[in-house]
């Protein structure tokens, strides 16, 4: 399996010519849906989320089909039948990727902002996508997509959390805010030879670049 990384949270995973988008918001270039026969979407904001892009990209390709949560598929005019809601716990086939929903709740961002539903998805029991929370799903993980930044992340929180999930390799997203200088800096906290050592393989991709997945 390969991973392609898109702008911000968004990932395209790709094996023996099929493909499955997620999380394909509206910091990801417009034509990351080309060539996928399913999106899965971890919630509603924007830099995950484009009702729009999701909208269009229904209505070029019938056969395109969408998993995401209740919150997601009520804030866009999709077909039932093709836009599937999913919960933590539920198991399915998206484009005969095998996948798995995890949690249920956005991280906090203040005590004072409503959390928005969130769901993380590990697809073909190797690769988690989180969305942006730090759930750790029940099983073993061997690529875990790791949000590097974002208004309610802590680095020590992350590092915990990679800590837990125990996974093979880290693979950064939810980087689009930051410059050179963050990326430096949070690739040296969050890999294995940091200052609070995870002990795990970490890699940030560019825009565009591939990585196959172990």
């Amino acid at each position: 399996m390969e991973l392609i990384k898109h702008g911000h949270a968004g990932v395209t995973l790709e094996h023996e010519g099929r493909r499955l988008v997620i999380d394909p918001g509206g910091l990801t270039p417009e034509d990351v849906f080309t060539g996928a026969g399913a999106v899965l979407i971890t919630h509603e904001h924007f830099d995950h989320f484009s009702g729009e892009r999701l909208a269009a990209a229904l209505a070029a390709d019938p056969a395109l089909q969408v998993w995401t949560n209740a919150a997601v598929a009520r804030a866009f005019d999709g077909d039932p039948a093709r836009v599937h809601v999913i919960g933590a716990g539920d198991a399915f086939t998206a484009n005969g990727f095998e996948v798995r929903a995890y949690g249920q709740w956005h991280a906090e961002l203040y005590p004072d902002i409503p959390r928005v539903a969130n769901v993380g998805f590990l697809v073909d029991g190797t690769v988690f996508h989180p969305g942006d929370a730090l759930t750790v799903p029940d099983v073993p993980v061997r690529t875990l997509l790791v949000p590097i930044h974002g208004p309610w992340s802590r680095v020590a929180d992350l590092i915990d959390w990679v800590r837990e999930v125990e996974p093979e390799q880290t693979l950064a997203i939810h980087d689009g805010a930051l410059n050179p200088v963050g990326l430096a800096m949070l690739g040296g906290f969050l890999g294995a030879q940091g200052p609070a050592p995870t002990g795990v393989p970490y890699t940030h991709l560019t825009p565009g670049e591939r990585h196959t997945l172990p």
